[in-house]
């Protein structure tokens, strides 16, 4: 299994949810087996997100998709996203 964190910053959290939510489909089209979304204590709109996949190529490819690209612009992104991918020793 391959686990990929990203952590990024958001303009609105509540808009970004709704953008992050509406695309669960198409994450899902593109290898996601799991995810799921964490909020820090004191900027609600620092964001990080993991997501699951069945192997480190299709987390790759998630990562270098152009419709997750434009889902996180029009979510409101703000700047470059801290993306870290693992794999687990089991």
């Amino acid at each position: 299994m391959t686990r990929m964190f990203v952590r990024h910053t958001v303009k609105d959290y509540p808009t970004w949810r709704k953008g992050y939510d509406a695309f669960d489909a198409k994450r899902r089209s593109l290898g996601v087996t799991a995810h799921g979304v964490y909020r820090a204590i004191d900027n609600t709109n620092d964001v990080t997100a993991w997501h699951d996949f069945a192997s480190t190529e299709q987390a790759m490819a998630f990562v270098r998709s152009d419709e997750l690209k434009n889902a996180m612009m029009n979510a409101g992104v703000q700047g470059a996203p801290t993306i870290w991918i693992t794999t687990s020793e089991v």
